[in-house]
């Protein structure tokens, strides 16, 4: 058996640094507390060593933050973040599982893999830790990864030793033998009584008589002395893996503009698509929640009070800020009352993690849907998916990338509206010309693009011959349908007026009665008739009326009871 333990060194420090990069590299020291007690509970290597203490009072710290011969070579402060390491430890569980798919939950800092039988994949200890360390790298941690045939060996050789150790089974005594006791995690008593015996070394503590330990510190004194010596062995808890894929950030200051909000967007974006890389997952969904600062008296409107489907052009408002218009509303009344939060769905076509191309589908829609005040804490979640795997036939025509698509779409939506784009679909009702439209998806499956391609391709009398076909009867739909003057003989349509032309009918069909949506405003009541129509030669045809499609034929003419008007739905050809 061999384990791998993977430690992050100050976790704290490093979940607020993998959410500002530019931060890798200076002393940075975090602060907790109710204002105004304030206390620094983590700093790193650099800022301790500019003299910053745990438990030093704010205000101590912050005489730190200008030392420094350099530009820029003070102490950076920054208050604690739970929801940044929470999403630290969730990227530490991922590189684990890109890995191995056993592994242990053990603290925020610490999680422990098993890679036995690893080797033919990622070769031996040292290329499997080193993988591990170039995936974290992506992720924005810096890690200490120890491996050992025990677990608690290799969880103590980690937290001891710097970098990449590798302990070969049987000598975990001699490499645990120079790290101090304090990795072991004594209680505080344990701690003191031997610091008072001079016992600073996983050595001399393993050279003590157990039996004499045990009567004086008790079975926390058997089990250090095991500790020490790397003698303890038990089995793996495994964790079970997460399928949520989730990255928050809280703002110190309120962002009311299109650009600082796509860079932070951007950021979360980078963390969410490593996560789901380090998993082999892609995003089908991406959910995006703002928590909205509330109005006061004194606060400036950025966004408007209602924001219009779309603008008086048929496009949908620009964002106000992006475009320089918070100085004109400004002056518009301050509105007291303002969602919490906004939420977004970006539906994807197929599944993708390529955070750039997200970050421009995430612009485009808040461009389209802004929210109606400024954004105090972003949350970026994913909704995972095995990523797509397609492979193009050799004599399919090509088509256009899916992710480039949905970018062509989306700009397009912005253009004209959200609900003027899409693929039309029949509504389940008997509405004449009912539908709707939606997501424009294109077809995943490519051997009915190969068939409808032979069909097409195939000359129409070797269609027309095959056993069982019947000829198929178009129906063209007039839009809006065309207003026409029937004159009635016996309660039956006998001369017909469209467009200043007169038509005799010849057979008639019908009528066929329909109604529906009563408690609708806009319910209807028709009467269908299907005329074959022949239009007289000197009724004033026109070369307009020649190109407008009005002429000998069969067409579909209704009555509607509603408006007590007579109407062309269409012609069948």
């Amino acid at each position: 058996m061999a384990f791998a333990s993977i430690y992050v060194p100050d976790f704290m420090v490093q979940a607020v640094l993998r959410g500002e990069r530019s931060l890798c590299g200076r002393p940075v020291a975090l602060i907790d507390g109710t204002p105004p007690i304030e206390n620094v509970v983590a700093a790193n290597q650099a800022a301790s060593s500019a003299g910053i203490k745990l438990g030093m009072a704010k205000s101590q710290a912050a005489q730190f933050c200008g030392v420094g011969s350099g530009v820029g070579s003070g102490v950076e402060i920054r208050s604690r973040s739970r929801t940044q390491e929470k999403a630290a430890h969730a990227a530490l569980l991922d590189l684990g599982w890109s890995v191995s798919p056993r592994i242990e939950d053990n603290a925020p800092d610490t999680i422990i893999l098993d890679i036995s039988g690893l080797a033919s994949l990622f070769g031996d200890g040292h290329s499997i830790a080193n993988k591990l360390v170039e995936r974290a790298a992506s992720l924005g941690l810096l890690l200490h990864v120890a491996i050992a045939s025990r677990i608690e060996a290799a969880i103590h050789a980690a937290r001891g030793f710097p970098g990449i150790i590798v302990i070969p089974p049987g000598e975990e005594a001699k490499f645990l033998s120079s790290l101090p006791v304090r990795v072991l995690l004594p209680s505080i008593e344990a701690r003191e009584t031997l610091q008072r015996w001079g016992i600073r070394t996983c050595q001399a503590l393993g050279a003590l008589p157990v039996l004499q330990l045990s009567e004086r510190l008790g079975q926390e004194g058997v089990r250090l002395h095991e500790l020490a010596r790397g003698a303890s062995v038990r089995s793996l808890v495994l964790a079970e893996p997460g399928t949520v894929f989730e990255e928050e950030m809280e703002l110190e200051y309120a962002v009311a503009e299109l650009e600082p909000l796509a860079f932070l967007l951007g950021r979360l974006l980078d963390q969410l698509c490593s996560r789901l890389d380090a998993r082999s997952l892609a995003a089908s969904a991406i959910r995006v929640q703002f928590d909205l600062r509330d109005f006061v008296d004194d606060d400036r409107q950025v966004f408007p009070a209602t924001v219009p489907a779309t603008s008086s052009q048929g496009s949908p408002p620009a964002w106000p800020a992006a475009l320089g218009l918070s100085a004109a509303l400004n002056d518009q009344p301050l509105q007291k009352q303002a969602p919490a939060t906004y939420q977004n769905v970006l539906s994807l076509p197929v599944p993708m993690r390529d955070s750039k191309m997200l970050l421009k589908l995430l612009r485009l829609r808040l461009q389209s849907n802004p929210p109606l005040a400024s954004i105090v804490k972003i949350t970026l979640a994913a909704d995972s998916a095995p990523p797509r795997a397609a492979q193009g036939g050799l004599f399919l025509p090509s088509s256009p990338d899916p992710e480039k698509l949905e970018l062509t779409v989306a700009r397009l939506a912005n253009l004209v509206g959200a609900f003027n784009i899409g693929s039309p679909e029949l509504v389940d009702t008997y509405r004449p010309g009912e539908f709707r439209m939606i997501r424009f998806v294109p077809p995943a499956d490519e051997s009915k693009i190969a068939r409808r391609t032979k069909a097409a391709a195939e000359p129409v009398e070797q269609q027309s011959e095959s056993p069982g076909h019947r000829p198929a009867c178009a129906f063209r739909i007039f839009r809006p349908a065309l207003p026409a003057r029937v004159e009635l003989h016996h309660g039956c349509p006998a001369r017909v007026f469209i467009r200043g032309r007169r038509g005799n009918v010849m057979v008639i069909s019908g009528p066929w009665r329909s109604s529906g949506d009563w408690w609708r405003e806009d319910a209807w009541r028709q009467e269908e008739w299907d005329l074959e129509i022949h239009f007289d030669v000197s009724s004033g045809r026109t070369e307009r009326d020649s190109n407008s499609g009005i002429s000998d034929g069969l067409y579909r003419v209704y009555y509607d009871l509603t408006r007590q008007s007579w109407f062309v739905r269409g012609i069948y050809d």
